[in-house]
């Protein structure tokens, strides 16, 4: 077997490890927690997760600055997340950063081992073919940043190679004005020559050259400041306009965090 063959079975019999040991530990804490503590259950153990899969992949996450301080208690307000999507270990990345749920492709529901781990935390599955289950989704989202969730989005729709954001999908913007949620824009940026970012290749091709990468990688996470949705207008035209502004201030982060490799 050659050294790639073996680090990609190596790997995925260690995220099947590590997932299936977690999953059973995270829904015991989470059945046994107070409703006021389950979120914050939720969250340690995505970071739990996230590191292991991390250290795992041999991915090293890289803040750029801390995260933005959310007020708490009665002012706290939902927070919508958009970043761009250049890898599959995005996920991971920005569940152990940021905590929440996500919104992600309803078919990944049914997945082996992935698809429990992602239902277990609540994930929120969409099928953008279906106009039916994006409203469902859109519903669901809007729930949840009324109740002061956290909820990651990526609103390009699928992954792209290199660094151009291309157009964003208005419907979690609906949601964002529906419940006087915050929208936080995210720019992420793999080193170059990173086995994993994403470069024109099926969706097995891209996963199996993540696991088979023979070196270290690293990911900048650039984070700007949040964007309110108290905007006027009708929510629509509202939501259409912040995804446009979302759209720009991603692009800022995701050029901020390209230049701080060639610093």
């Amino acid at each position: 077997m050659s050294l790639a063959r073996a680090r990609q079975a190596a790997r995925a019999a260690g995220f099947v490890g590590i997932t299936g040991a977690l999953i059973p530990v995270y829904v015991t804490r989470d059945r046994l927690a107070s409703a006021a503590t389950r979120d914050a259950v939720r969250d340690r153990w995505l970071a739990r997760w996230a590191g292991a899969l991390l250290r795992l992949f041999a991915v090293r996450v890289e803040l750029l600055e801390p995260l933005p301080p959310r007020p708490e208690g009665a002012a706290r307000r939902g927070r919508l997340v958009v970043c761009n999507h250049r890898s599959a270990i995005d996920v991971v990345v920005l569940l152990g950063t940021l905590g929440g749920r996500m919104v992600s492709r309803a078919d990944l529901s049914g997945w082996p081992v992935v698809g429990a781990a992602a239902r277990s935390v609540g994930t929120v599955f969409v099928d953008r073919s279906d106009a039916g289950s994006g409203a469902s989704a859109i519903r669901e989202v809007r729930g949840l940043l009324r109740a002061g969730q956290t909820v990651i989005v990526f609103p390009e729709g699928t992954t792209f190679a290199g660094d151009e954001v291309r157009p964003f999908q208005a419907g979690a913007f609906l949601s964002a004005v529906s419940s006087d949620a915050e929208i936080l824009p995210v720019g992420l940026a793999y080193e170059a020559g990173s086995d994993a970012a994403y470069v024109n290749e099926t969706f097995p091709a891209h996963l199996a050259r993540l696991a088979a990468a023979p070196r270290p990688t690293r990911v900048r996470v650039a984070i700007g400041p949040p964007i309110p949705t108290r905007v006027d207008g009708a929510k629509g035209a509202r939501a259409a306009a912040l995804a446009e502004q979302a759209h720009a201030a991603v692009e800022r982060e995701v050029a901020r965090a390209r230049r701080s490799f060639e610093a």
